[in-house]
């Protein structure tokens, strides 16, 4: 079988085109990409110690009704019928008042992080960085294995929170 010229033009023209819009891409800049420890950023933010507050007002509380609650489980089967009526009690206790704590401890959070969130956006674009991933996160995952030192945009980010 003969391949004529006429028969090749039109995958040459494809080929051509597909090679010219490769072309492009080839030449782009490198992207830089830098790292922040958000657990330090987020323990950083101004705001921590509010949300901490609450943390540790919640946990006196809630342990108390918790103990109440395994000391009941821990007589198993030889709990009385009044003891496990007040473990229902508890629980139903525990869930409510945790409930009411994550709503008030929950929008502190959200605005934390938005404000961590700005200020690494902030710092990276003024660094000319367009990606920038959690340190722990990339290490854990193997996803990075090194990355130069001069790529830690953590203190930076901090300084950027600071009223």
């Amino acid at each position: 079988m003969k391949i004529s010229s006429k028969a090749l033009a039109p995958v040459a023209i494809v080929a051509a085109f597909g090679l010219g819009t490769l072309a492009p891409h080839a030449q782009t800049a490198p992207q830089k990409i830098g790292f922040v420890d958000v657990s330090k950023l987020l323990a950083a933010h101004p705001n921590d110690k509010d949300i901490k507050a609450v943390q540790a007002k919640a946990d006196a509380e809630l342990q108390g009704i918790d103990k109440q609650i395994k000391a009941i489980d821990a007589k198993g089967a030889n709990a009385t019928a009044a003891e496990k009526q007040q473990r229902e009690t508890l629980v139903a206790t525990i869930k409510a008042k945790a409930d009411a704590y994550d709503k008030q401890i929950n929008p502190k959070i959200t605005a934390v992080e938005a404000s961590v969130d700005t200020a690494v956006g902030a710092v990276a674009k003024a660094n000319g960085y367009s990606i920038v991933m959690d340190k722990s996160v990339a290490a854990k995952s193997g996803l990075v294995i090194y990355a130069d030192p001069t790529t830690e945009l953590t203190d930076a980010t901090v300084k950027a929170m600071k009223p």
